[in-house]
């Protein structure tokens, strides 16, 4: 008999358990989820519900918690600040959408917001991600209130740091004021968009940390903040709204950020290994990381046994308190600025001042160009460029005092200082001084370049031209190089030498191939590249030049035999988003030489073989020996000597030796009907016409025929409506009459956008047999000769 009382009792216990404590994946207005109860999200990661922040606690909050972590690790809290004082509450959702948290005596302890007019039977639910959200009804998805858009000290996943600018809404974290008190602490971390946007902790008002700002990979004052195999972070600036949030690569890993309740960021990842939660990413990271360490024109290094110091050109403002270790006044200037006689000093490795006191321009600007901006203003006090990744992409301007300022051992971008001529040793010159400035590029001596090609072997040979032979290099410290070594016979001299030195180191942009140094010794002349892995674009898009059929026959081969490789195997082909990309960067590349560089800059030999792709396959035009600079507002200019590659030339340069941007435009538009197709232009031959394959292209094109212009090796990978603006864009830029051309920053718009574009008119050389048979589109014709004609076929590497 005791014995059944015993099992009785255990199984009237189970029972009780059950029915006390339920798990749910939903409430509607008919439900409710009770004190003992849970909600748990679809693939079981997160557990909505009520819990005790210490265990000799009476104190009730309603949270979310990741239900396969021990002990409980709550990532959102509803009612914070107004705790439950027993087990007694329930949370409802009500029929305008409200969640609402009561207590037995239907007494409002929290409550969300809703103020959407598409209310039909809500409900309730919990996200595998972390987001309790609201519906308007359980089918159609429309989300009328989520807890991500009211972070609690946690960054998950997914959410958004930062604000909403069209409604208003600040998504902020806030820490608890204790490690087992979940309310309202001192701290917070949010995203300041006073000025340009960064991260910032905050202690009441005050601030403690900043991040300072983006520069396009991270913020600039967290060089440990990089690139990882578990989650990828980003910023996003717009009309509508600027945040910080991260995703995790790999979805089976718990990652979160966290404001500490001592005023501290941590990123930390769960190991089920060690059941605990690991942290890998802390801010501040040491006593230079807190805000405004050393004052105004200060910087600190912690490397250093005294770890403040002046800027270049400054003092300490007061002397006495600085040698007491007391930094708080800053530094001051030893020489008063006198506005349009200043310069700019360069400072690098160090985190960029605050920005709240400062404005920004998210154009494509080069460096030269936000000097002249900041040398405008006597108010601007310093700049940088806004994005690394870019060599031109606008400026980060600061007005007022610098502060926050400290050296960093990974260094990230340079910050130019205003400064009076007299302090300056180093002083960057102003942007109308460019003409005489002197090129500041690195000399290689033959020593080290013979070591570099093992003595110019022939197997390091990367390709042969008329200028002479490119040869891969590799230098001690393991950088691979391209070396260009000028035949003795070359055709290009010392003046098409300095010309392509001079315009080369002037140029600095992500499409256009960068130029590491050169070689002057005795006869010996060479120009040392950044190694190019991809080699020319030539290379990838044609396969073969001959006839029709032939090529066809091969094409359909080489792709049968590629259907059968693997992913690496096939990437000497390009597919079309590839080749999409590779037209956009050369136009980014032709539009920076045309319009926002120093000089502005005619290339004259635009073609696929100076087309050349790193290691992302991402383009770069090189060979710069034949391009000539326009002078101010000067639009064309005219040579006797015409030179470049046959098939790439516009008639206007080739007959009247006339050459614009234009005449680029004309090359580039070639290029991109030489990309779709994989065909030659110069050697294009059809079995049923004459037409070069610009009249080919034309022709076709006009039939409503484009498609059969396309390269069959990529049709399974084309996006149609691309290709054929692309085809659009092409043969707009090769028409006959250089004005019916668009410039290159039409030439990007039309390929960014969806607008209609104009039918374009007849283009020139329709058939390349009417060589010089055509007739001139300009007045001033010059009568060129055929001798006087200087074709090239260059292949630099």
């Amino acid at each position: 008999m005791e014995e059944f009382f015993t099992v009785f009792l255990l199984c009237f216990s189970l029972l009780h358990d059950t029915a006390v404590s339920t798990t749910i994946e939903s409430i509607s207005t008919m439900q409710s989820l009770d004190d003992g109860d849970t909600m748990v999200s679809a693939g079981g990661t997160f557990a909505l519900g009520f819990f005790n922040s210490k265990e000799d606690s009476m104190k009730r909050y309603l949270g979310i918690w990741y239900k396969e972590v021990v002990p409980i690790t709550v990532v959102w809290v509803a009612n914070r600040n107004n705790p439950l004082n027993d087990s007694s509450g329930l949370l409802k959702i009500t029929d305008k959408g409200l969640l609402v948290l009561l207590n037995n005596n239907n007494s409002i302890f929290w409550s969300s917001n809703s103020s959407s007019n598409l209310i039909q039977q809500p409900v309730a639910l919990l996200l595998d991600t972390g987001n309790l959200i609201v519906n308007s009804n359980k089918e159609s998805g429309y989300i009328l209130w989520q807890s991500f858009d009211y972070p609690f000290d946690t960054l998950l996943p997914g959410m958004k740091l930062g604000s909403d600018l069209t409604t208003g809404l600040s998504r902020n974290l806030t820490s608890w004021s204790s490690p087992d008190d979940p309310s309202k602490g001192n701290y917070t971390f949010q995203l300041d968009i006073v000025g340009y946007p960064q991260l910032c902790i905050r202690s009441g008002e005050l601030k403690t940390f900043c991040s300072g700002s983006w520069n396009g990979i991270r913020f600039n004052g967290i060089p440990h903040l990089k690139p990882n195999p578990i989650f990828k972070y980003y910023f996003v600036s717009n009309k509508k709204e600027m945040y910080y949030g991260f995703e995790l690569i790999n979805s089976s890993v718990f990652s979160r950020l966290v404001i500490t309740s001592d005023g501290t960021i941590q990123r930390s990842n769960w190991r089920d290994n060690n059941q605990g939660w690991i942290n890998y990413l802390s801010s501040p990271t040491d006593s230079c990381d807190y805000y405004a360490k050393c004052g105004v024109y200060g910087s600190c290094n912690i490397d250093n046994s005294i770890q403040c110091g002046c800027l270049k050109g400054f003092e300490p403002k007061f002397p006495e308190e600085w040698n007491q270790l007391d930094w708080t006044k800053g530094c001051v200037r030893r020489t008063p600025l006198s506005c349009h006689e200043d310069g700019f000093e360069r400072i690098s490795s160090l985190k960029l001042p605050d920005t709240e006191r400062s404005s920004w321009l998210n154009v494509s600007l080069s460096l030269d160009e936000c000097a002249k901006i900041c040398k405008s203003n006597c108010s601007c006090m310093a700049y940088a460029a806004l994005d690394i990744r870019k060599e031109a992409s606008g400026c980060l301007l600061w007005y007022g005092e610098l502060i926050n300022i400290r050296v960093l051992s990974d260094p990230q971008q340079d910050l130019y200082v205003r400064m009076s001529k007299k302090d300056s040793g180093n002083m960057r010159r102003n942007p109308e001084e460019h003409e005489e400035e002197e090129l500041e590029l690195p000399l290689f001596d033959r020593a080290t370049l013979n070591s570099a090609t093992s003595n110019f072997s022939t197997d390091n040979i990367l390709g042969t031209g008329g200028f002479g032979t490119v040869y891969k290099g590799i230098l001690e410290r393991g950088e691979e190089i391209a070396v260009k070594r000028l035949s003795e016979n070359s055709r290009q001299g010392l003046k098409e030498f300095k010309t392509e030195v001079m315009h080369i180191a002037k140029l600095q942009h992500r499409n256009l191939v960068k130029l590491l140094g050169c070689c002057i010794q005795v006869e010996e002349r060479m120009l040392v590249y950044e190694f190019m892995p991809n080699k020319s674009l030539d290379h990838f898009i044609f396969v073969i030049d001959g006839s029709y059929e032939l090529l066809k026959l091969i094409r359909i081969s080489v792709q049968t035999y590629f259907s059968s490789k693997t992913d690496g195997e096939k990437g000497i082909l390009l597919d079309w988003p590839k080749r999409f990309l590779i037209i956009n960067g050369i136009a980014r590349g032709l539009l920076y030489l045309h319009q926002d560089s120093r000089h502005r800059v005619v290339h004259r030999d635009l073609k696929a073989g100076n087309i050349l792709l790193d290691i992302e396959m991402n383009p770069k035009i090189s060979d710069f020996g034949l391009a000539r600079s326009i002078v101010g507002t000067e639009n064309e200019a005219t040579t006797n000597y015409v030179v470049g590659t046959y098939g790439y030339m516009a008639p206007e340069y080739i007959i009247d030796g006339q050459f614009s941007t234009k005449s680029d435009v004309y090359s580039f538009g070639v290029l991109v009907l030489e990309i779709v197709s994989g065909r030659r232009n110069r050697a294009f031959r059809h079995r049923d016409h004459h037409y070069s394959l610009l009249g080919h292209a034309w022709t076709f094109f006009n039939e409503d025929k484009w498609l059969t212009i396309v390269d069959g090796c990529m049709r399974d990978s084309i996006n149609l409506p691309e290709v054929k603006r692309s085809i659009q864009v092409g043969l707009l830029c090769v028409q006959r009459n250089p004005e019916d051309r668009p410039s290159m920053s039409e030439v990007q718009m039309m390929l960014s956008s969806e607008c209609a574009l104009p039918r374009p008119e007849k283009p020139g050389f329709f058939t390349e047999r009417d060589l010089v048979g055509q007739s001139s589109s300009s007045s001033n014709n010059k009568g060129l000769s055929i001798t006087q004609l200087s074709v090239t076929e260059v292949h630099p590497r």
